[in-house]
């Protein structure tokens, strides 16, 4: 079998219903434009350019589970890399080549980050594969969202969309962000970035919050981000 490839016994693969994600997503955009009621992160607003990568990340991920890609195998790496360049500029080639220099940057702090970058995401993983998919998924979103974060810009977008490629593979729905679910990830979320992962009680803090975040991700699971 070929590295990053799953392993004869894995789940059953789950196919992402790509229509139901983007009506979820318009619903958010919507209930943020109507609205000051839900909270909205400075870098995470939800124009249509937004929406369109966003989905561009998603039908991306339901082609590397339709492959049965590893993402967090050596060898497949470079497709995590490539979700954060789909959330801040899509598949359009003028707007990636304007975005270069940013992209060349982010892959040196994705692979080189002192105390951070993407082995960290990888030894927290293979590490933790015996825990729940809900917690799994959680985990590698404090991994990409903690302090110091995996990429430059657009952690949130990339780590939700990382936490939905983690419930797919396991058959799982994706995590789709929607107006029932903004208020309590926005808080998880700021919460995160201002933990201190070191020390004891650094760690101790950051589980609780891990596990907040993976009982919100059951809470929301639902199965029409799934084909029959």
């Amino acid at each position: 079998m070929d590295a990053g490839r799953r392993a004869a016994d894995a789940p059953p693969r789950a196919r992402l219903n790509l229509s139901a994600v983007e009506g979820t997503l318009k619903s958010l955009q919507g209930a943020l434009e109507a609205t000051d009621a839900l909270p909205v992160l400075p870098r995470d607003t939800m124009d249509e350019r937004v929406v369109e990568n966003l989905l561009a990340a998603y039908a991306a991920v339901g082609g590397f589970i339709a492959e049965g890609l590893d993402l967090f195998a050596m060898g497949q790496l470079r497709n995590i890399l490539e979700l954060n360049a789909l959330v801040l500029c899509g598949t359009d080639p003028l707007r990636r080549e304007v975005y270069n220099r940013h992209l060349e940057a982010t892959e040196h702090r994705f692979y080189e980050e002192p105390g951070g970058g993407i082995r960290g995401v990888v030894e927290w993983y293979a590490a933790n594969k015996d825990g729940t998919v809900w917690e799994r998924a959680a985990g590698v979103y404090v991994r990409t969202l903690g302090t110091p974060q995996l990429f430059i810009e657009g952690n949130h977008r990339t780590g939700a969309i990382l936490m939905s490629y983690v419930l797919l593979r396991d058959g799982e729905p994706p995590f789709v962000l929607s107006p029932g679910s903004a208020r309590e990830y926005f808080a998880v979320s700021a919460e995160l970035r201002s933990l201190d992962r070191g020390g004891p009680v650094g760690l101790l803090r950051v589980a609780a919050v891990r596990q907040r975040l993976a009982a919100l991700l059951l809470r929301h699971a639902d199965s029409r981000y799934l084909t029959p």
